[in-house]
């Protein structure tokens, strides 16, 4: 086995970042409501949105965003938009990157998700979930050599 920066390489199978994103970013403008965002979260049963200005992503509204920020202090109205209460700076991790580094720099962030990006572009998506599916998928392929 083969601990290496762009992944982990196991008998020519590897454990990358890119190989367990979700490639479709479900996003909303920062001028939208949290009433809004938290629809588009419902619809597509997703726990964040990542937010754009000017059609680049600028922040991330998560479940946790609106539980902490909106709710103990009754601001969830039609008025209040996403850009108040979201997640920024963005935090981010490279397609080649392994889920160790995914994993550590989540917890180190104390976050659940990363947005992917590939020479500076953002191409993904990475949550906790992933990174214990790719965990899974690294150990049933370790086990099975």
């Amino acid at each position: 086995m083969l601990l290496t920066t762009h992944g982990v390489d196991v008998m020519g199978i590897v454990f990358a970042v890119r190989h367990i994103m979700t490639r479709n970013i479900i996003s909303v403008k920062n001028s939208a409501s949290v009433v809004e965002a938290a629809a588009v979260m419902v619809k597509n049963d997703i726990g964040y949105v990542v937010v754009t200005k000017d059609g680049k992503p600028v922040g991330i509204l998560t479940e946790r965003d609106i539980l902490k920020k909106c709710c103990p202090r009754k601001l969830c109205g039609e008025d209040l938009k996403v850009e108040e209460i979201m997640s920024s700076p963005l935090i981010t991790i490279e397609a080649d990157a392994s889920l160790g580094e995914a994993a550590m720099l989540m917890t180190d962030n104390k976050i659940r998700r990363l947005l992917v990006t590939e020479k500076g572009k953002i191409v993904g998506i990475i949550t906790e979930k992933n990174v214990l599916r790719g965990t899974l998928s690294y150990f049933e392929s370790v086990v099975s050599m």
